[in-house]
């Protein structure tokens, strides 16, 4: 029989750690609301931006009349030789599956270009940690095209030392991430895109939509296919089972589950038939709104991304609040029979030694 000092022991412990885990609940459920409203909020603006370019298709000639070559760089499609991925996580753990799965994702993905060059660009420190462990990481030079002639744009020539490598770290911009550090990050995508380094562009993200309408995908944003329609290339959809514990977790912390006032404007954007004006040529501004189309892909993967996180972890921490519930109520069972036998056993020994009098 244990002893009881020793589980009186546990139980306090076990209940030192549900106070820790619950505590952990309320607070990324209060930071899912920032995160979800935050993400909503930048909906409608990218819904705006989509529909201007999809005009600016209607009215410029975007595709050369003779070639039916694309005018502008980042629509033209390559042969895929040299990839890059960009690969979005958390900084921290205690969240769940939601890091080891986005991991995961990515590498059935590099499977699935094997035998091409592929550069990786992490977001988060469980990422970076992840493929550090299986890939090298390359010394990347910035390179600038003030020294290249306007219509003869030479490939980079740096040697490879593998075929998949770590190009670019980013940690610590998920805390509070700003609309600046996705486009830096685009800018650099796109530059790289422009002179043909590579040929595509990836992103392995955890797509939110609502506490239980989640899913991890990889999506193409270079070259843009179809302006307005995601070209996603893998898809991963959260089980019933999790849409059961997330369901039970968002209903316990007060989190809404329908989509908000915010999401129905943006649904709003999209479908609006508006006929625009323009004081400039359509060309130029297609060609001045299309970068900043790609930033705000970017931008809306790192919002999800943080949204799908925070959710992951309110998650997360709700079944293990239940299951130190669950532990401290069959650890104290075994202490009450723990306690009921010593008892009965010091009755018998005071009973067995009135009868041996």
């Amino acid at each position: 029989m244990p002893n009881i000092l020793d589980i009186r022991r546990r139980i306090r412990s076990v209940i030192n750690t549900r106070q820790i885990t619950k505590a952990m609940k309320v607070v990324s459920a209060a930071k899912l609301r920032r995160a979800q409203d935050r993400a909503l909020a930048a909906r409608p603006y990218a819904q705006m931006l989509t529909n201007v370019l999809k005009s600016l298709v209607a009215r410029a000639e975007i595709y050369d009349p003779e070639t039916g070559e694309p005018k502008h760089p980042l629509l033209a499609a390559r042969p895929e030789q040299n990839l890059l991925l960009i690969v979005v996580t958390g900084d921290k753990g205690l969240a769940g599956g939601f890091n080891a799965n986005i991991n995961k994702a990515a590498l059935r993905f590099l499977q699935s270009k094997e035998g091409k060059n592929i550069d990786i660009e992490t977001i988060g420190r469980k990422g970076r940690d992840f493929l550090r462990r299986r890939y090298s990481a390359a010394k990347v030079q910035t390179r600038s095209l003030a020294n290249l002639d306007e219509f003869e744009i030479e490939k980079a020539s740096e040697e490879r030392s593998a075929a998949i490598q770590i190009v670019g770290e980013h940690i610590g911009i998920l805390g509070k991430v700003e609309f600046a550090q996705a486009g830096a990050l685009a800018e650099s995508v796109i530059e790289r895109y422009t002179r043909e380094e590579i040929d595509a562009v990836y992103v392995v993200f955890n797509e939110f939509k609502s506490v239980i309408a989640q899913r991890l995908i990889v999506e193409q944003i270079l070259p843009i296919e179809t302006i307005g329609k995601q070209s996603v290339r893998l898809s991963e959809e959260m089980t019933e089972e999790e849409k059961k514990k997330a369901k039970e977790a968002a209903i316990s912390a007060g989190v809404g589950l329908r989509q908000t006032p915010a999401d129905e404007v943006a649904e709003k954007f999209a479908t609006a038939q508006v006929d625009y004006l323009y004081e400039q040529p359509p060309e130029e501004l297609f060609r001045a709104l299309l970068p900043k189309y790609v930033s705000i892909q970017i931008f809306r993967a790192l919002l999800e991304s943080i949204a799908a996180e925070h959710a992951a972890r309110m998650t997360a921490m709700d079944s293990a609040t239940n299951n130190a519930t669950d532990m401290i109520d069959s650890l104290t069972l075994v202490m009450n029979r723990a306690r009921q036998a010593k008892i009965t056993k010091e009755i018998i020994e005071i009973v067995s030694g009135a009868a041996a009098m």
